[in-house]
C-alpha cells in the first residue's frame, strides 16, 4: 500500500494488517508515505512495514517515523536481529521462501524470535512474485510460531484456503492477484474475495 485514497478503500474492509514495502528495489516501494493517512487509521489494523537487509538503525528510524506496529523482515536476516526487533515491542514477521518441505526445518532456529512466520515462493526476486508453491507441504511444517500464507494467491482459491486445517494457520498475505498495479490494490475484488472466505 502506498496510495493514499486507495488505502482508505482497503482500510474500510477492515484488514488485520496492511503492509508498507520500504525496499528501494521494489515496484510497490512506499516511500516518501503520506503519513496523515497512516495516522488516520483504525487501530485495529496493524501497519507492517517490509524490508529485505535493510541494517537495523534504519528499521526503527523508519518505523518510528510512520509509527508502525509491525515490521516484516524478507531477507537473510539472522535470528538476532529478529529478537532484537520483537524485544522493542513490534511484531515480528519472518518471511521463509518455500521450494521444498525441507525449507521450513530452517524456521526452528528462530522460534520465540519472531510473532509470525511468512511462507512464500521462493524466487529468484524478494516476493510479489505472483506465484505459488505446493500448499499440501505445509503439513510438513511443525513448529510453534503461528504462520502466513503468501505467494500468488488469487481469487479463485477462496475453497482451497478454507480447506488448510493446520493448527498454527494464521492469516493469508494478499498482494499481487489483487492490484490493478503495484502498490494499488484492486478494492472491489478484495472486498469480493474477504467475502468468500468469511472475513
Amino acid at each position: 500500500m502506498k496510495i493514499p485514497e486507495n488505502i482508505d478503500k482497503v482500510a474500510a474492509l477492515k484488514p488485520d494488517f496492511m503492509g508498507f514495502i520500504f525496499y528501494p528495489k521494489s515496484p510497490r516501494y512506499a516511500e516518501p508515505m503520506d503519513i496523515a493517512s497512516l495516522n488516520a487509521l483504525p487501530s485495529t489494523i496493524k501497519k507492517i512495514g517490509v524490508f529485505v537487509n535493510e541494517n537495523l538503525e534504519n528499521i526503527l528510524t523508519i518505523a518510528y517515523k510512520y509509527k508502525l506496529d509491525g515490521l516484516q523482515l524478507h531477507g537473510t536476516e539472522m535470528v538476532e536481529m529478529c529478537s532484537k526487533l520483537k524485544k522493542t515491542g513490534y511484531i515480528v514477521i519472518k518471511a521463509f521462501p518455500i521450494a521444498e518441505a525441507y525449507n521450513f526445518k530452517v524456521t526452528k532456529d528462530y522460534e520465540g524470535a519472531c510473532d509470525y512466520f511468512l511462507f512464500d515462493t521462493k524466487t529468484d526476486a524478494y516476493g510479489g512474485s505472483g506465484l505459488k508453491f505446493n500448499w499440501a507441504m505445509l503439513d510438513e511444517y511443525k513448529g510453534e510460531t503461528p504462520f502466513l500464507l503468501s505467494g500468488g494467491i488469487a481469487a479463485d482459491d477462496a475453497e482451497a484456503i478454507m480447506k488448510i486445517e493446520h493448527p498454527k494457520f494464521a492469516g493469508i498475505d494478499l498482494n499481487s492477484k489483487f492490484e490493478i498495479k503495484p502498490g494499488l490494490k484492486n478494492v472491489e475484488s478484495l472486498s469480493e474475495f474477504l467475502k468468500e472466505i468469511g472475513k
